[in-house]
C-alpha cells in the first residue's frame, strides 16, 4: 500500500489495488504527484499499462461471475455498504487531508466532502433492497410476465482530478447497491485519495475484486479500461473532449455509458433579487473549489437595473478572498490543481481580455511570498462580456467569472441557453411564478432557485447537451447500474406444434 510515515524530504510510495490485493505496476513504472500548493511532488504511484487494466478487470469480472458477491442479497449487500460508511466516519479527516495534498482543494471543503459520503452509502444501501421489477399484465390468461432488474455486471469508472473520492462514491455507492463489481481508474493528478479509499473498502470486508483500483495516465489505463471488452459499464466524470473518446471507446464493445461532463453554467440575477444573498450565491458558484467544479456558475447574467451594483459587491469580496495554504482551515481559496491546468487558466484569461471583455479584478498569478511557488490564480472577474465570446463559450474550471447584462426575462433565458452546455443553472429572484418559469425554460440539469451549488445522495445529477447524459444520485442512479429482464411462464401446459393452423 503506502510507505507510512515516511522520512522528511522522501516521497510516499503507494500501490494499486487489484482482486484484494496491493500490486506494483507489471512494469515496475512509477509516477509522481505533485502537491499543488507547494509545486513538489510528495508521493509516487504505480503508472499501470493495458496489462494492469486487464487484471484488474478480470479479478472484478470473477468477482462478479464467480465469487461471494454475486450471490450475495440486496440485504447482505446493505449490510456491507453501512459497514463502509462507518469505516469512511472514522477515517474522513485523514482521507481528507490526503486528497488536499493531491489536488489543492482547501481543508474545510474536502472534510465537508469525505465526512458526507457516509450518507450516500446509507442511501444507496437503503435502496439494494428494493430494487425490483414489475408484474405486467398478460394479453392471454395463460401467462404470468415480470420484470427484472439485474446488475449490469463490471463497471469501468474514469473519475477526475477536482473530487476524486466524492464523484467516485456518486458511481460505486449506486453500483455497488445494484449488485456490480467495480474498477476505477482515477486522474493521474490527483490519484492518492483513491488508494487510501481502497484501504477503507479493505477494512469494511469487502470480497476481493468487488472494487479495485488502477493508477495512471488516459492513453496507458484510461482508454484500455474503457474499451476493454469485460467492462459491462462505463461511467466517466471529466472534460467533454474525452468523455467523447471514452463514449466511442465503449461503443467498440456495445458497453452502456453515462458521462457526466463540462458546464458553462449561468447565474442568473433579476432586479427585484436580494443582491446581498445574490452576491453570496455567486461567489460561492465560482471562486468556492478554486471554480474547479463541473456546475461552476461561470456566466453571471445581471438584469440592467441590477448590474453595476452586484458586480461591484462581487468584486469588492473577489479582492478580499484569502488565498493561501489549502491545509489551513482560514484559507478561502486554494491553488489550481496542476501546472497545466494554470497554464491554460491564465490563456483563458489573456483571451478574454484580447477579445474585448473588461477586466474588474484579478487576471494574474500572485506571486507573493507564500504563494509563488503554488499553482494560484486571483479571483477574477470580467464584465463588458458578449455571450459570443471565448470567456462565455467555453469552460474555463477556475476563478474566473463572465458578467453578462439582459433585459427581462426571455432574453435571459436565450442567452442562458445559447451555450452548447447544459448541466445547472441559478436563478435569483423573489418572483416565485417567474423562478418557476424559469426552472421550466432551461435547459439545464439542475437548476437551483436562490441557491447554488446544493447537492445530495437523493437528487439525480446530471447534464444535456454537450454536459453528458445519464444521472448520478437519486433513485434514478440505480437505473444506470441495472438491466431489465422479462419473463414469460406459459401456465397451462398446453403449448401447441407452431406448424398447424387451429
Amino acid at each position: 500500500m503506502a510507505t507510512n510515515g515516511p522520512a522528511a524530504g522522501a516521497l510516499a510510495s503507494y500501490q494499486m489495488f487489484i482482486g484484494g490485493k496491493w500490486v506494483d505496476a507489471s512494469s515496475g513504472e512509477t509516477f509522481e504527484s505533485v502537491n499543488p500548493y507547494t509545486g513538489a511532488a510528495w508521493a509516487t504511484v504505480p503508472r499501470a499499462s493495458h496489462a494492469d487494466v486487464d487484471a484488474a478487470v478480470r479479478a472484478a469480472r470473477q468477482a462478479f461471475d464467480e465469487g461471494p458477491w454475486g450471490r450475495l442479497t440486496g440485504t447482505e449487500r446493505a449490510r456491507l455498504m453501512r459497514r463502509l460508511a462507518a469505516v469512511i466516519e472514522e477515517g474522513a479527516d485523514d482521507l481528507a487531508r490526503v486528497e488536499v495534498r493531491d489536488n489543492g482543494k482547501l481543508i474545510r471543503e474536502m472534510q465537508g466532502q469525505i465526512r458526507s459520503l457516509p450518507e450516500y452509502f446509507h442511501y444507496f444501501a437503503g435502496a439494494a433492497d428494493k430494487i425490483h421489477g414489475d408484474t405486467i399484465p398478460p394479453d392471454r390468461s395463460n401467462f404470468l410476465i415480470y420484470s427484472v432488474p439485474e446488475p449490469l455486471g463490471v463497471v469501468g469508472a474514469i473519475t477526475p482530478w477536482n473530487s476524486p473520492v466524492l464523484l467516485m462514491t456518486w458511481k460505486l455507492a449506486p453500483a455497488l447497491a445494484a449488485g456490480c463489481t467495480f474498477v476505477v481508474k482515477p486522474a493521474e493528478q490527483a490519484p492518492v485519495s483513491t488508494l487510501e479509499f481502497a484501504r477503507l473498502i479493505e477494512a469494511a470486508g469487502f470480497p476481493p475484486g468487488v472494487f479495485n483500483v488502477v493508477t495512471g495516465f488516459g492513453a496507458e489505463a484510461g482508454e484500455p479500461l474503457a474499451s476493454h471488452p469485460g467492462v459491462d459499464k462505463v461511467a466517466f466524470t471529466g472534460a467533454t473532449s474525452t468523455g467523447v473518446n471514452v463514449a466511442r471507446s465503449a461503443a467498440g464493445h456495445l458497453a452502456s455509458v453515462s458521462l457526466e461532463l463540462g458546464g458553462k453554467s449561468a447565474n442568473i440575477v433579476f432586479g427585484d433579487a436580494d443582491l446581498d444573498a445574490a452576491a453570496n450565491g455567486v461567489i460561492a458558484g465560482i471562486f468556492a473549489a478554486t471554480g474547479q467544479t463541473c456546475m461552476a456558475g461561470s456566466r453571471l447574467l445581471v438584469q440592467r437595473e441590477a448590474h453595476d451594483a452586484l458586480v461591484e459587491r462581487v468584486a469588492a469580496r473577489a479582492r478580499e478572498i484569502r488565498l493561501g495554504d489549502p491545509q489551513d482551515p482560514a484559507t478561502e481559496m486554494g491553488p489550481v490543481a496542476f501546472r497545466g491546468h494554470l497554464d491554460k487558466v491564465l490563456g483563458m484569461v489573456e483571451a478574454a481580455s484580447s477579445e474585448g471583455a473588461r477586466l474588474v479584478t484579478g487576471g494574474t498569478r500572485p506571486l507573493t511570498s507564500g504563494l509563488a511557488d503554488g499553482f494560484f490564480v486571483e479571483p477574477t472577474l470580467f464584465a463588458d462580456v458578449r455571450n459570443d465570446m471565448t470567456i462565455a463559450r467555453e469552460e474555463v474550471f477556475g476563478p474566473v467569472l463572465a458578467a453578462l447584462p439582459f433585459g427581462d426575462e426571455a432574453e435571459a433565458l436565450r442567452i442562458a441557453n445559447d451555450s452548447p452546455y447544459g448541466l445547472a443553472a441559478g436563478v435569483w429572484t423573489r418572483d416565485v411564478q417567474r423562478a418557476h418559469r424559469m426552472a421550466r425554460g432551461l435547459r439545464a440539469g439542475t437548476v437551483w432557485i436562490n441557491a447554488y451549488r446544493a447537492v445530495g445522495p437523493m437528487a439525480p445529477f446530471g447534464g444535456f447537451k454537450a454536459s453528458g447524459f445519464g444521472r448520478e444520485n437519486g433513485v434514478a442512479a440505480i437505473d444506470e447500474y441495472t438491466a431489465l429482464k422479462t419473463v414469460w411462464v406459459e401456465l397451462s401446459g398446453a403449448s401447441r406444434d407452431p406448424f398447424k393452423l387451429g
